[in-house]
């Protein structure tokens, strides 16, 4: 039911399209709607019995042949993209063009020119278009950038970052190229995200001051590490560790500031681990900020937004600026950007 004026009445749930159906579904859209209360309406998959599969286990109301059946359909407002990286843009573009609201993983396009297209496209549509990143909108995030920026460990100094999982199989999409695969993409973004916000309190956007990596031995061109090095305009510097070679998942945060430090066991999935370590005026202490899930917190954020127009901070300005940074590793490391793919389902 929508609210009326005056009302106080519950927001109508929000009724979503699901374009594939990718492992990362299951928690981001799929166990996000069952604790906000939206509607998954709608999937469709490559496979069909796989999208059938999905929708049975899942609840999604119905089965759709094709993904621009999901685009076309009156009763979907709002298209989740879980896609490979290579088909976040042409299938973002291809939602907005159809008049849907759009949630995509990250990054939201292969290359920062495309990304500015799809920024550009859901300008002139008025739609709301939001890349995941969704470990900005759990506390443990507010609380990094509440301490960072009360002075509490002081002028910050440096940021390390560690984005690191085990190797997918050889034949995992994140190590096609031609579908923007690799380290930097999957899970170094989240690091380059972070040291991007921390510069509000680090006198600006940081850019990069140098990189190395290494490809794949069987995947020219794909990335299996990079290492990244960056600076702030007030002086600090930052490290991103981004592998899809690490003998186990690693994601930390470390910022070390003039007069003490802050820790994160798990920043990027706070809902595995939300311990926050803070050591500065001679003394220590663990936060410890909660367990809820930060998908379903972005969702929360994302409703808000197409129901109420409350703008949300990883919307496709912010997703050009990652994009741009991503690109800028890339070439600092002797990588080329990611190319852009054709849509494809």
């Amino acid at each position: 039911m929508l609210r009326g004026a005056g009302e106080d009445l519950p927001v109508e749930p929000l009724r979503i399209g699901v374009l594939g159906a990718a492992r990362i579904s299951v928690a981001a859209i799929v166990g996000a709607a069952q604790l906000t209360g939206a509607r998954l309406v709608a999937v469709a998959a490559r496979d069909h019995a796989r999208a059938s599969a999905f929708a049975a286990e899942h609840g999604v109301e119905r089965v759709l042949a094709s993904y621009a059946d999901v685009l076309a359909d009156p009763e979907v407002e709002a298209v989740y993209n879980p896609l490979a990286n290579g088909l976040h843009g042409p299938w973002n573009l291809a939602a907005l063009a159809a008049g849907k609201h759009v949630l995509t993983e990250k990054p939201s396009a292969s290359n920062a020119d495309e990304a500015r297209e799809v920024r550009d496209a859901a300008a002139r549509s008025g739609l709301v278009f939001m890349e995941a990143f969704h470990y900005l909108y759990h506390p443990v995030a507010q609380r990094i950038l509440d301490v960072a920026g009360s002075g509490e460990i002081g002028e910050l100094h440096h940021v390390e970052v560690h984005m690191e999982i085990p190797s997918p199989p050889d034949g995992d999409l994140r190590w096609s190229l031609p579908l923007a695969g690799g380290g930097l993409m999957d899970v170094g973004c989240y690091g380059l995200h972070l040291l991007r916000v921390l510069g509000r309190v680090a006198g600006g956007a940081p850019h990069v001051t140098g990189a190395a990596g290494r490809e794949h031995a069987r995947h020219r061109g794909v990335d299996e590490w990079l290492r990244a090095e960056l600076a702030f305009p007030g002086g600090a510097t930052g490290v991103v560790h981004s592998s899809m070679a690490a003998d186990e998942v690693r994601m930390t945060a470390h910022l070390v500031g003039s007069r003490g430090e802050l820790s994160a066991a798990n920043f990027a999935v706070p809902g595995r681990d939300d311990r926050i370590r803070v050591t500065a005026g001679g003394s220590e202490r663990e936060e410890r900020p909660g367990l809820r899930p930060s998908y379903a917190y972005q969702l929360e954020a994302f409703t808000a937004a197409v129901r109420d127009g409350v703008p949300v901070p990883t919307d496709a300005d912010d997703a050009v600026a990652t994009a741009e940074l991503i690109d800028e590793c890339y070439r600092a490391a002797g990588f080329a950007p990611r190319p852009r793919s054709a849509p494809v389902g």
